[in-house]
């Protein structure tokens, strides 16, 4: 009796607590794994299938894996709000555009991760075949660790978390557009070649700059809502730092949505647009947020002068616009990145006595008393 009860209080309230958080995800990976595998029977009935390639195992598991990840990212969410509407102290800063491009970009990862696997288990058992019942039982798995993995991504989601999803979309959507690329010496060019075809490699690598820009918009607003804001100075700083961060976000979206070869001046425009800003807003982030630690300052400072030098080299013809373009991108997105992280820090920390909310006043913490 005791037990039923905890299960129905589980189920009324998933997200109460990390135990029901566990429960419910475990749950939501078994519904995964049985409509995964249910599917996989059919379509593996009586026949051997490799493990990738054309009507492989590998392509079932990285599409019903993506399919799986997208569904639990956004039931997540649902659970999310809901129990913000029955938490007053629980935050929801979520938006419709926000889940969707964060459900995306986590249905994308599924996908590259599950056919990477694929190819890689081919090339270790070259020429094996895989039974059919034994192929749907690994197709179901593979989307019931998806579901898992992506709703827990959903009701646990926080800044830290957020820098990982961001940083494993950006990785798997450019690793994946510079393997597909149908000319290999892209790279004698330029980045932004990569986007200026009609095949897949193209569509993957604007589609990801894309997502990744509304990702970065979602990131300006939910991470910067816990930067302390107890002053008309502090307000105003966190504003400055969201909106820099925003415009970052739409400049990204951008250039995945002007193709350099179609619209050479709008590319050129964002991708410029894009760095400015963010030497702009590194270099003024001391006096916008005082309370940022130094070193992450400091080393705001030296991404900049690195991103100098490489301009010098490129002016000079040292560096072609290819290794300049890579490697101001990485120094680009590992600084949001680590300013998640240190956001992050700041909501978990138990220093700061205060939480900010978004119309600028303070909520104080609580510690439930064992």
């Amino acid at each position: 009796m005791v037990e039923s009860s905890a299960l129905a209080q589980m189920l009324r309230h998933p997200a109460r607590s990390a135990e029901a958080k566990e429960s419910s995800a475990l749950l939501v990976g078994a519904a995964a794994f049985a409509v995964g595998g249910l599917i996989g029977l059919f379509v593996f009935w009586d026949r051997d299938v490799p493990i990738a390639g054309q009507g492989s195992i590998g392509v079932y598991a990285a599409i019903g894996g993506g399919i799986a990840a997208l569904v639990a990212f956004v039931f997540g969410c649902m659970v999310r709000r809901s129990r913000a509407r029955t938490a007053p102290g629980f935050r929801q800063r979520l938006h419709w555009f926000d889940v969707a491009a964060l459900a995306l970009a986590l249905g994308v990862i599924a996908l590259l991760g599950w056919t990477g696997l694929a190819s890689l288990l081919s090339e270790s058992f070259v020429g094996a075949l895989v039974y059919g019942f034994p192929a749907a039982v690994l197709g179901g798995v593979a989307m019931a660790v998806s579901a898992y993995m992506a709703y827990l991504s959903a009701v646990n989601l926080t800044p830290m978390l957020l820098s990982l999803v961001l940083a494993l979309f950006l990785a798997v959507g450019a690793l994946a557009s510079m393997l597909s690329a149908t000319d290999p010496l892209w790279w004698q060019k330029n980045l932004s070649t990569l986007g200026i075809s009609d095949d897949v490699s193209a569509m993957a690598f604007n589609l990801t700059l894309v997502i990744a820009g509304v990702m970065v918009t979602t990131i300006a607003h939910y991470a910067t809502s816990f930067l302390p804001a107890l002053s008309p100075a502090e307000r105003r700083g966190r504003n400055l730092v969201r909106l820099g961060l925003i415009v970052i976000g739409i400049l990204l979206a951008c250039v995945g949505i002007f193709p350099v070869d179609e619209f050479l001046g709008l590319h050129n425009l964002s991708a410029t647009g894009m760095a400015i800003v963010y030497v702009v807003m590194v270099l003024s982030l001391h006096a916008l947020l005082p309370t940022m630690p130094k070193v992450f300052i400091v080393l705001g400072y030296v991404y900049v002068g690195v991103i100098v030098v490489l301009a010098a080299f490129f002016i000079s013809g040292y560096y072609n616009l290819t290794a300049v373009e890579l490697i101001v991108a990485v120094l680009v997105f590992s600084w949001v990145i680590v300013f998640l992280r240190n956001t992050g820090a700041v909501e978990q920390g138990d220093g700061g006595p205060q939480l900010p909310h978004d119309d600028g006043q303070a909520v104080t913490k609580t510690r439930a008393v064992p």
